[in-house]
């Protein structure tokens, strides 16, 4: 999350503007983003949903030790279906919010969602998702939600 104003800013300096950290889950209804890509049309809409992209608590930059090394997790039905490291991350923190502020002015509160293990896979109405943040194995950050499907 990032906590002061970020335009055209350095690696070196992009650190300096994250406010903190949370997990968070990028839901997309991969049917009705099919459909879209076969009508030419965007697919953004299959990510637009309400509830589809619940997050975590925030934690404080200070209580991170090292961004480029949390663990991800992504329990369905207690079953674990995604386990990565932020040191897997194509990019690096300061490499993508630098990036991104000479595109866009990045304010406080705004979020950068940054990839996501392998793993992925559909979900259905009824299965509890259990997604976990965690640094040297303890739990930093943690959601849990039941799916549902709308009508």
């Amino acid at each position: 999350m990032i906590g002061k104003k970020a335009k055209d800013i350095t690696e070196a300096v992009a650190l300096n503007h994250v406010q903190g950290y949370c997990l968070a889950l990028d839901l997309t209804a991969r049917n009705l983003q099919d459909i879209a890509k076969r009508n030419g049309n965007p697919w953004t809409v299959a990510k637009g949903f309400d509830t589809f992209t619940p997050l975590s608590q925030f934690i404080s930059v200070h209580s991170v030790k090292d961004p480029h090394d949390l663990r991800l997790q992504l329990f369905v039905d207690d079953q674990l279906k995604q386990d990565g490291n932020t040191k897997d991350m194509i990019f690096r923190i300061p490499k993508l919010i630098s990036t991104i502020s000479r595109i866009m002015t990045l304010e406080p509160g705004d979020l950068i969602l940054t990839g996501t293990p392998a793993g992925v896979g559909p979900i259905y109405p009824l299965q509890e998702l259990k997604g976990k943040l965690l640094q040297d194995e303890k739990v930093l950050a943690e959601f849990k939600f039941k799916c549902a499907e709308r009508k």
